[in-house]
């Protein structure tokens, strides 16, 4: 059950920001205003029944069509080594991560800092909140200007700021989906980071979903240091689950996030 809450909500939250075609064992998703978006532009697996090799091949047709790099994001792929050993033989690499789900499950007390501020983002302080993302590697540095508006532009998503003594330095928003949101973009200017920001912001971000009556709050963090960031805030790891990421050239994640 948990599997298909996050398989749901992730396909909304990519649709958000991408055509999506669906196919007989999963979706295309593409979005050419965005190249090198992958987020935007990835196969997603939601069954390994077929062909492998028919299955490859129609993909790299496809994004080699529209200009862009093949690849695939994949998941629940454990039993299904002959799909990543074709996907390798046809040129692909391929890099796996641990990813631990988590949802909020307990309200924590909190001391709120007499020097932060916090702001729902607008076309009046817009400007400093896609500042902040765009230096941040980790949500892809520049490519973040394009996707913040194509997010900014659509209710299911509601952007915060955080100010410091009046100096906008962290960002955050949540992706809401029927009864099910998300955390994401979260992003501290590295001058500012250990100072607590991050956690005044999800409390902040806490008490807005509660008046939006949301079911389950979600957080897929990216490494185990901010998974332990988000327990501090009542976030209670419930899987993990192991993800891939098959590319036909370019980058793989690991390098842009250690760039």
């Amino acid at each position: 059950m948990i599997e298909k809450y996050i398989e749901a909500l992730d396909i909304a939250y990519v649709s958000s920001f991408s055509t999506k075609i669906e196919t007989s064992w999963g979706y295309l998703f593409y979005n050419k205003n965005q190249p090198n978006y992958y987020d935007a532009n990835h196969a997603h697996i939601s069954s390994y029944v077929g062909d492998y090799e028919k299955i490859i091949d129609e993909v790299i047709s496809f994004y080699q069509a529209q200009q862009l790099i093949p690849r695939f994001y994949l998941s629940n792929y454990e039993g299904h080594t002959g799909f990543i050993s074709a996907l390798k033989q046809k040129g692909f690499g391929f890099e796996e991560f641990d990813c631990p789900v988590q949802l909020w499950k307990t309200k924590v007390d909190f001391v709120k800092d007499p020097n932060v501020t916090i702001e729902k983002v607008t076309s009046e302080n817009k400007l400093d909140a896609i500042n902040i993302e765009c230096q941040i590697q980790e949500l892809g540095g520049s490519i973040r200007e394009k996707a913040f508006e194509e997010e900014f532009s659509q209710e299911a998503y509601t952007h915060y700021l955080l100010k410091y003594d009046g100096v906008p330095c962290s960002t955050a928003c949540i992706f809401q989906y029927e009864q099910d949101a998300r955390l994401e973009s979260v992003a501290t200017l590295e001058e500012y980071r250990g100072k607590g920001l991050i956690g005044q912001l999800i409390h902040h971000i806490q008490e807005e979903v509660e008046k939006k009556h949301v079911e389950r709050f979600w957080v897929m963090p990216i490494s185990e240091r901010v998974e332990k960031v988000y327990k501090k805030s009542g976030f209670e790891t419930i899987a993990n689950l192991k993800t891939g990421h098959a590319f036909l050239g370019g980058k793989s994640i690991e390098e842009i996030r250690n760039s």
